[in-house]
């Protein structure tokens, strides 16, 4: 997906994708594409991706602590959050397992699944990848 901004219901978004949203000095053309994306209503993220994405922010782009109240605020009001759980953390073992992921990455897919995703947009992953026959990751930059 280049250019075009699909409705985003049921799709959970990987930290990168935010950091990219956050930040337009890494690359102007993704800032674009991810600032898009993340406006969207209807967005799946994790405690995780809230955590990973305050940390990127407070240590790369020099955000205040005042900024990340307002970034933790928001992701709450705008995105139903899924809170990492027992069951969670079981299934991102049996995901590394059978798909090899890395700890980080097997997290954010039982997440993902978890809160009934059925599109994981990141970067990071195999992109087309589909997980448990019911989510696909989805690199929104790549050129389809």
């Amino acid at each position: 997906m280049t250019g075009d901004v699909v409705q985003l219901y049921n799709c959970f978004v990987d930290s990168n994708i935010w950091l990219y949203a956050f930040n337009r000095r890494q690359d102007e053309a993704k800032h674009q594409i991810a600032k898009a994306m993340v406006a969207e209503p209807g967005l799946l993220v994790s405690t995780q991706v809230i955590n990973e994405v305050c940390k990127n922010l407070l240590q790369k782009a020099s955000f205040s602590e005042a900024r990340i109240s307002k970034v933790v605020t928001a992701f709450y009001k705008r995105c139903q959050v899924t809170h990492l759980s027992k069951e969670i953390l079981l299934r991102a073992s049996a995901l590394r397992t059978r798909y090899q992921f890395s700890f980080w990455d097997s997290l954010i897919c039982a997440a993902a699944l978890s809160a009934g995703a059925t599109i994981l947009y990141s970067e990071d992953m195999q992109d087309g990848l589909i997980i448990e026959n019911h989510l696909t990751v989805t690199n929104p930059f790549s050129q389809s």
